[in-house]
């Protein structure tokens, strides 16, 4: 097959072509993905979080492995 390669000028030259600024006609709609979401609209806090700590005791460096020395 054969490579199309474009430099960064080329690139950066065609963000600002009028197709570049007109979204794909068949897109689906997802408010706040493909179109604009709601001014009021918070992001929802996702309960299954890696990050959730509540209701866990903060743990210290020795919490994971016991060590004998």
């Amino acid at each position: 097959g054969t490579r199309i390669i474009y430099d960064r000028k080329f690139l950066l030259d065609r963000r600002n072509s009028p197709m570049a600024q007109t979204p794909p006609c068949h897109l689906p709609d997802i408010p706040g993905v493909t179109s604009p979401g709601l001014a009021g609209e918070e992001p929802k806090a996702d309960n299954n979080s890696l990050n959730h700590q509540e209701g866990k005791p903060s743990v210290g460096d020795d919490a994971q492995f016991e060590m004998d020395i």
